[in-house]
């Protein structure tokens, strides 16, 4: 939660355009998750029952369960090799579940844990917040979005309409970060197309609404219902300050999300001291 917050901070008013150092270990995050993106150009989808979760997500899977190792020892420092094994665990959680065909916003807690590993080693310092979001969380979003999209992934433990969103939850809050204080959008216009339209490319939170509107039909309020009403909050920094307290009781103090969190020498689960 830690590590949430302090992206959080660090992203406010910010647009995801706006000038920001990108060092060494963001370009090879960058060129990972290139890396699982090409993999999924490379699987097509199967002939099967359209209902169901495309099975050729599992040999895209089997491909990264394999090369996980490989790609995390090449994004750390020589010195820090020793940490790959436990550090691709998370890698290999961020993806969804290849029995179940299925992705949830504990798959995403793993890409933050995954990130915030990197931190506690080294890899990544607090000059690259800005890059941690704008670039590799984003860049990975886009592969999510690519992955639901090509093998038709279920929702994982969704509440469906009562959810906030079927697959996401931390863009909506470094999203809502980003436009705290802003001169002229408000929480009531991210349900207008025109507005999303036209800033999706700045902000994290639009961009999202974007990909909900091109996946789903029929009036926003009826398949969006919680984002519906988020729309009604006065200002962003009220948004925000709500979705971090909806993300600690809905996603992370939820045991049916929390019970696959890998635990390890990194992120202890040992209570932290006071």
């Amino acid at each position: 939660m830690g590590f949430i917050l302090t992206l959080n901070e660090g992203v406010k008013g910010k647009k995801l355009t706006c000038e920001y150092q990108v060092s060494e270990t963001v370009e090879k995050l960058l060129a990972m998750l290139a890396t699982l993106d090409r993999w999924i150009d490379e699987t097509p989808p199967v002939d099967q029952p359209s209902r169901f979760g495309n099975k050729a997500y599992r040999t895209w899977y089997a491909k990264l369960d394999q090369e996980a190792e490989a790609l995390v020892t090449a994004v750390l420092p020589s010195e820090r090799h020793d940490a790959a094994p436990e550090i691709a665990v998370y890698l290999k959680e961020a993806v969804g579940n290849s029995t179940r065909i299925d992705y949830g916003t504990g798959h995403e807690a793993a890409f933050a844990a995954f990130l915030c590993c990197l931190c506690k080693v080294g890899a990544l310092r607090i000059e690259d917040q800005l890059a941690i979001i704008f670039k590799v969380f984003d860049t990975y979003l886009q592969v999510m979005h690519k992955l639901q999209k090509t093998y038709r992934m279920e929702p994982a433990g969704s509440q469906g309409v009562w959810g906030l969103d079927d697959f996401q939850f931390l863009p909506f809050i470094w999203g809502s970060s980003q436009l705290i204080d802003h001169p002229t959008l408000e929480p009531k216009h991210f349900v207008e197309e025109k507005v999303v339209n036209e800033y999706h490319q700045d902000y994290m939170f639009l961009e999202s609404i974007k990909f909900i509107n091109e996946m789903k039909t029929g009036p926003f309020a009826e398949h969006s219902n919680q984002l519906w009403n988020i729309s009604a909050v006065p200002s962003w920094s009220k948004v925000n300050q709500g979705l971090i307290r909806m993300y600690k009781a809905e996603c992370l103090e939820k045991f049916p999300v929390i019970q696959h969190f890998k635990f390890g020498s990194l992120l202890s689960i040992q209570p932290v001291k006071p």
